[in-house]
């Protein structure tokens, strides 16, 4: 399919979400899971894609096995040791999204910050759409809250009432589930005619 903003068919559009080791970016946190999920904007199907732990040396995690990511959600610190390497992940990564459509619900943290650092390097491999997190602020601003951008949770439940994700009410902090929920975060906007791919 090719990409079209004008009512013809549509490109998927692949969306990331990575679970990490803290908010300062790489190399000082690392990305230890990343899902990815695909939306159709013709028909709003949501597929989920690939989802990975990304294993990192032990010492290197041992360093970091105080993170909220794993004293907050279902999480395990020993099954990330025992993940695939991070440069066998990122290859993977890599394959998926070569010269695809690519967001995030927050692209400042999930690009900027991780997936354009090494070592995921990922700068050009793909082409950026807007942040998702950034449409629902501008559509909605209302869904903010004392000054900061919306939630996913936040955005997740006005605009999906239908529970499409399946998350049953509460937000994982799981990669695989949270790029689905943007996702449809983002088809929802869309079809309101509140996203679109570009600037």
């Amino acid at each position: 399919m090719v990409a079209s903003e004008g009512g013809g068919s549509m490109r998927d559009i692949y969306v990331i979400d990575t679970e990490t080791t803290g908010l300062s970016g790489g190399p000082e946190d690392l990305v230890v899971e990343i899902g990815i999920s695909k939306v159709d904007l013709s028909t709003g199907d949501v597929e989920d894609i690939f989802a990975s732990f990304v294993g990192w040396p032990e010492s290197t995690l041992m360093q970091r096995k105080n993170a909220w990511v794993f004293k907050n959600t279902d999480m395990n610190f020993w099954k990330v040791i025992g993940a695939p390497r991070a440069l066998r992940v990122i290859d993977r990564v890599r394959e998926i999204l070569c010269g695809e459509l690519v967001t995030s619900y927050n692209t400042e943290f999930d690009f900027d910050r991780f997936l354009y650092r090494d070592p995921w390097g990922m700068q050009g491999i793909f082409a950026e759409c807007n942040c998702i997190m950034t449409s629902v602020w501008k559509a909605f601003p209302e869904m903010g809250h004392n000054g900061y951008f919306p939630k996913l949770q936040t955005a997740y439940s006005a605009l999906c009432p239908d529970d499409p994700a399946g998350i049953g009410g509460i937000q994982r902090h799981r990669a695989l589930s949270d790029a689905n929920m943007a996702a449809n975060v983002l088809y929802r906007l869309y079809r309101q005619g509140k996203y679109r791919l570009g600037a």
